[in-house]
């Protein structure tokens, strides 16, 4: 035997590796981010949908979320719509 078989076997694993942690592991933590974030929304908290329709939570369910987006007007999406929780940060001069 002349090993060929092991570097042949070699480029395809070094390939997926390269795979997993340039691809896979990334879109893995922002989903668990992501569900994180869902799990961790409370009532008053400002929200962006992922359609981008601004908004504030006025109550919470299992799996959806009331949205006051203007005066008398409240809209229903599902928790998993959400695309981030707006926080009030400070502005910097």
């Amino acid at each position: 035997m002349d090993g060929g078989g092991l570097g042949g076997l070699l480029l395809p694993l070094l390939f997926l590796v390269v795979l997993y942690l340039l691809l896979i592991r990334p879109q893995q933590k922002r989903q668990k981010a992501h569900q994180r974030q869902v799990a961790d929304l409370q009532v008053g908290d400002d929200v962006v949908t992922i359609g981008g329709l601004h908004g504030r939570i006025t109550a919470l369910s299992d799996d959806a979320m009331d949205l006051l987006v203007t005066d008398d007007v409240v809209l229903r999406f599902q928790r998993s719509a959400l695309a981030r929780v707006v926080r009030d940060e400070p502005e910097t001069a």
